[in-house]
């Protein structure tokens, strides 16, 4: 049983570490960490890259927990998790 819990516990973490494991992906919490509530278009705007790929790059990021979507009546709104705010400090210690 607890053989299980572990590999559980290394898929959460695979799943964190493959969320932010991009650098557009990691441009992305930081902006939102400057400015929330930002729609994929006036992020890929930001970035000067295809609506598109910015709403990946945002899919990836909430599938690993790191993104919350929010929707007003015009468009899906973005933010930070708790969890983002830590990776970041983290990826902050690597440099």
């Amino acid at each position: 049983m607890n053989k299980n819990k572990n590999k559980k516990n290394y898929r959460t973490l695979e799943r964190l570490v493959r969320g932010f494991s991009n650098h557009r992906r990691i441009q992305i919490m930081e902006i939102l960490k400057k400015t929330p509530e930002m729609s994929v278009d006036e992020i890929a705007k930001l970035l000067d890259i295809n609506y598109k790929t910015a709403a990946d790059h945002l899919r990836r990021l909430a599938i690993a927990g790191l993104v919350l979507k929010k929707s007003d009546s015009v468009s899906i709104r973005h933010k930070l998790t708790d969890r983002a705010e830590y990776v970041l400090k983290f990826l902050r210690t690597l440099e």
